[in-house]
């Protein structure tokens, strides 16, 4: 892999500690020769001058960068100015400010124009069922995005306005993506998985004036009545006096009655033999077309409205420091924060992280797994390899269906060369053995990476060993919505792995460890994970709600940006993140609040009080404990557990049903009312090393949950 000053410039989560010989056996392990060195690779020590002069001359750096890009107008006064002090009065980043551009121009116009690469397969889409496939040009995007942008704007949307995009993983969720970008509109793009609750809570907040939605899709075997989620969402904004004007809507599940191009991808079969996760053929469950209500005056159909639109659009030019969009992450207060980013610095260091990460070459077909609901959609299913012109695949569905080789199949089928997904995954597919692995052949791939949550180290090795047949050097990822692209990454080749380890900060990036006290540990130490100084991806404010945002990550150690997460930095500097420090649990690599799905509960009219904390789980890495309290009057039992997951289920999404909920007559409290979670988090995984318990009010409720526990599995 080149470093910049070779190739020219280009223009997560918490996991429970790894035990003790996991641990030492990440440390002593190290790869064959041949992924530390090469010769076209530069040495570590030479990677590690080029990271110091990014840091110190991080103008100089990230100005030269900026030259591949297209700007309408250069930057007129100060490339970076920031402000991390809160101390030293309102906490602000600007990078180019002044400079005008427009990153749908920078990924679309500019790949085509400029780059000559109209031809070039912008993504490979493959549907729920394996014969569902099409594919899409950067010229044919660019045609699309512009009808669609033309659509928007007959529609009133202009620069500033808020979308709200609520889709499957099919191509017209980054035609609608990139078509408010090209405007100059803010998406809010909500997770296909979450409740109509939660996205109703979104578009209130972000006062989003347009829903883009669709009919329904299948995600696996499952069918999801995505309009009828969508309807309920907006009829709780209108009861709560926001009423959406206009919601559009594709035809995606019944997409061959159009009699368009989209028919080519054929909507699936009524009924065909289908082997089960365990490879057992089984007969295929009957397809149901859903009824799809409507609502007149509101609800516009997607292909209708495209019919009449024109295929040239003028992009808005945008300010730098413009912001780009708005993307909700759990917050420990349990109300989501809308997460914004800007238009120049993340369009920057999205392109950049991927470029460098992932060692693109022009031939390569990335596949990157994340849903574009999430972070890791937006940076690297969209922005990230769109603005390098890279050949990526677009998944719909999941990784055991039809079958539990799905992901090795779809890699032999395009070739994929650079592949990316979440250990979640991995441990999930571990679970059936090589089998289902080794029959693909997989020789496609180069480098393999890992996203969302630290990877445990039998993981890891499985990944290494199995997948990429001992030849694929990994990179293991830690980053955040808020940082918009990677922090800590290798780089394959230039770095020696460790199995769990996010090695090294990308070019930029300035890491620190403090102790309680705010004190920087040097050497060796463990502590809270920070940022000494900004990069160009790092989010600009929480929309709407700034105090929040200088509270929650830079009051506690004023002059850092402060992640949330532990860390340990062991003998050779590499980095370890150890788990969340704030209230928030990480399950399946997403981010979740504790308290959101406690105010969840105990909006049950059973349940006086509620406390939630993590559990280990073998494959979703830790999952929700909860204690609940009961009203007088009610009983506990399985009918009310199932009552309480699925009210979770309607409030957040399931991605937050949890795996267990025991029965608390009382909580472990302080005098002073605090529910130690501490002491809950031990007699969930029955470790009776409860350390101090002196401040508890009532010791023997301790004994009582311990005897009450839920049977568990780590």
């Amino acid at each position: 892999m080149g470093l910049p000053e070779e190739r020219g410039r280009s223009g997560n989560g918490c996991g429970g500690r790894e035990e003790a010989g996991a641990r030492s056996r990440a440390r002593s392990w190290s790869p064959p020769p041949e992924l530390s060195r090469s010769a076209h690779v530069s040495s570590l020590q030479r990677y590690r001058e080029l990271h110091r002069r990014s840091v110190e001359e991080p103008r100089e750096f990230w100005g030269d960068i900026a030259k591949e890009f297209y700007w309408k107008t250069p930057c007129p006064g100060p490339f970076l100015k920031y402000n991390f002090d809160v101390t030293k009065g309102k906490i602000f980043i600007e990078w180019m400010k002044g400079a005008t551009t427009n990153i749908c121009y920078n990924v679309l116009d500019r790949i085509v124009h400029e780059k000559k690469l109209g031809d070039k397969i912008a993504f490979y889409w493959e549907g729920n069922e394996p014969e569902e496939t099409t594919q899409i040009t950067y010229q044919e995007l660019l045609v699309q995005v512009c009808q669609f942008s033309n659509v928007l704007r007959k529609q009133g949307i202009r620069k500033g306005d808020r979308v709200a995009i609520y889709m499957p993983m099919i191509p017209k969720l980054v035609v609608a993506m990139l078509a408010c970008a090209r405007l100059g509109a803010l998406h809010s793009i909500v997770f296909a998985g979450f409740s109509a609750e939660s996205l109703c809570e979104r578009i209130l907040d972000s006062s989003c004036s347009l829903l883009v939605t669709a009919d329904a899709f299948y995600r696996g075997e499952k069918l999801v009545n995505l309009k009828e989620l969508a309807d309920e969402a907006l009829e709780k904004c209108r009861e709560k006096g926001f009423p959406v004007r206009c919601c559009i809507v594709v035809k995606h599940l019944r997409r061959s009655e159009l009699g368009t191009g989209d028919s080519s991808s054929q909507s699936p079969p009524v009924k065909r033999s289908c082997p089960d996760v365990q490879g057992k053929p089984k007969e295929k469950p009957k397809r149901i077309w859903p009824q799809i209500s409507w609502n007149e005056g509101i609800d516009l159909w997607w292909h209708e409205l495209i019919h009449e639109a024109g295929d040239e659009c003028e992009p808005e030019w945008c300010d730098a420091e413009d912001p780009l969009f708005i993307l909700y992450t759990s917050g420990s207060t349990g109300k989501p924060k809308g997460v914004v980013h800007t238009v120049g610095g993340y369009m920057l260091y999205v392109a950049t992280t991927f470029k460098y990460v992932f060692d693109f070459h022009a031939e390569d077909v990335f596949w990157c797994t994340a849903d574009i609901g999430w972070i890791t959609g937006h940076s690297y299913v969209t922005y990230g390899p769109m603005a390098n012109g890279a050949t990526s695949v677009l998944f719909e569905g999941i990784p055991t269906y039809p079958d539990v080789s799905r992901m090795w199949s779809i890699v032999d089928k395009y070739k994929v060369t650079k592949f990316y997904t979440a250990p979640t995954a991995i441990r999930l597919l571990m679970k059936f053995g090589d089998k289902p692995v080794t029959k693909h052949s997989r020789a496609s791939l180069q480098v393999l990476g890992t996203v969302g949550e630290p990877i445990n180290p039998e993981a890891w090795l499985w990944y290494y060993q199995v997948v990429g047949a001992q030849r694929c050097p990994i990179v293991d990822t830690f980053w955040q919505t808020e940082t918009g692209g990677h922090m800590l990454t290798p780089l394959p080749g230039a770095t020696p792995m460790k199995p769990g380890s996010a090695t090294f900060p990308f070019f930029g990036v300035a890491p620190a460890i403090l102790n309680e006290s705010g004190e920087e540990l040097e050497g060796e130490a463990e502590g809270y994970l920070v940022f000494k100084q900004p990069w160009p991806g790092i989010m600009r404010t929480i929309y709407g709600n700034h105090e929040r945002f200088e509270t929650t990550y830079f009051k506690k150690f004023p002059g850092y940006y402060v992640t949330g997460d532990g860390c340990r930095r062991d003998q050779d500097g590499y980095y370890w993140i150890t788990g969340r420090i704030d209230d928030m649990l990480n399950v399946s690599g997403h981010l979740l609040s504790t308290a959101e799905v406690e105010s969840a509960l105990v909006e049950h009219q059973a349940i006086a009080e509620a406390a939630v904390v993590s559990h280990p789980h073998p494959v979703k890495g830790e999952c929700l404990y909860c204690f609940v309290t009961l009203c007088d009057g009610y009983t506990f039992s399985p009918t009310l557990m199932e009552e309480l997951k699925k009210q979770i289920r309607e409030k957040i999404g399931p991605i937050a049903t949890p795996d267990y909920i025991q029965n608390a007559p009382g909580l472990p409290k302080t005098r002073s009312g605090k529910i130690m979670r501490r002491v809950l988090r031990k007699i969930a995984q029955n470790d009776h090393d409860l350390g101090d318990t002196s401040t508890v009010a009532d010791p023997s409720v301790i004994n009582q949950l311990f005897s009450h526990r839920c049977p568990t599995i780590q």
